[in-house]
């Protein structure tokens, strides 16, 4: 969790971007009014749209009401895969309606993760986040929107269950952490791999390695807010106005011009999140 440190300074403007993945409810909006609080902070440094996305029954309701408050949010909404344990036919009703709302732009986040069965009570233990994953693929091609999925210490099962169940049109690995390795077969399968904050933490090395290989085609970028602040803020709570942060670091590692990545990062979601053109200039 974000600690007691004070926000981050606002970042010299850096237009257009689209926070591909933040938690608007996490970051303290609860209405109309907050949400678009948020939103502006992010627009008056460049960031025009973002994607909150959901990860129990609340937040995914309360990501629908926030896109529908506010024309430059979106949602997306799913079970963490940590409370697959909970998906039942109840759950599994309302998430279907939830995201087949119009607003709603992806079925995230879901997949798979290693790290905190055995350390978090209550939480869901490989059987049941598999069979969880399997359910909101399927939900995403019935749906025809695209898959967002988590992986945490789970690169294989996460690849092998969606080459079982038959993955969707459009796949994104948010908060990408893996290695090169790992990189290469999500390029090969034709998946986007989306970088947050972690991106600009020197210590990343495998992580920042395989960010300089994604083609242009396949990269996103996000916050994760309230998470995952990026350097030097580490630690302080995040927010969607912190992306060009993250953006010129990437750019950095990658040698591109940073206008040059967010041009290209926008009309990469853009494309898979078919959100249009920004109203942020």
């Amino acid at each position: 969790m974000p600690s007691k440190r004070p926000a981050p300074a606002a970042p010299e403007p850096l237009s257009p971007l689209v926070d591909a993945h933040t938690h608007l409810d996490a970051c303290g909006a609860s209405d109309a009014e907050t949400v678009a609080a948020v939103v502006d902070r992010a627009a008056a440094v460049g960031v025009g749209r973002v994607v909150t996305v959901a990860d129990d029954l609340d937040s995914a309701r309360f990501a629908v009401r926030a896109a529908h408050w506010d024309s430059r949010v979106y949602a997306a909404v799913a079970l963490h895969p940590t409370r697959a344990n909970v998906l039942d036919d109840a759950a599994r009703t309302e998430l279907e309606k939830l995201a087949a709302d119009p607003r709603v732009v992806a079925v995230g986040e879901t997949g798979l993760d290693y790290y905190w069965p055995g350390k978090l009570d209550g939480c869901a233990v490989p059987p049941e986040q598999i069979e969880g994953f399997r359910w909101h693929i399927d939900l995403a091609k019935r749906l025809g929107k695209p898959l967002m999925i988590h992986n945490r210490e789970a690169d294989r099962d996460v690849l092998a269950v969606l080459a079982e169940e038959g993955a969707p049109d459009t796949v994104i690995f948010h908060c990408f952490s893996s290695d090169e390795a790992m990189a290469r077969a999500c390029v090969e399968a034709g998946y986007l791999l989306s970088f947050s904050g972690t991106v600009s933490f020197k210590n990343a090395r495998e992580l920042r390695a395989a960010a300089k290989l994604v083609p242009a085609e396949s990269i996103l970028v996000e916050t994760d807010a309230p998470y995952l602040t990026p350097h030097p803020f580490r630690g302080a709570p995040n927010e969607s106005y912190c992306l060009p942060y993250t953006v010129r670091a990437l750019a950095e590692l990658r040698e591109q011009v940073p206008e040059e990545l967010a041009e290209i990062t926008t009309a990469n979601a853009e494309r898979v999140y078919g959100i249009g053109a920004s109203a942020v200039s």
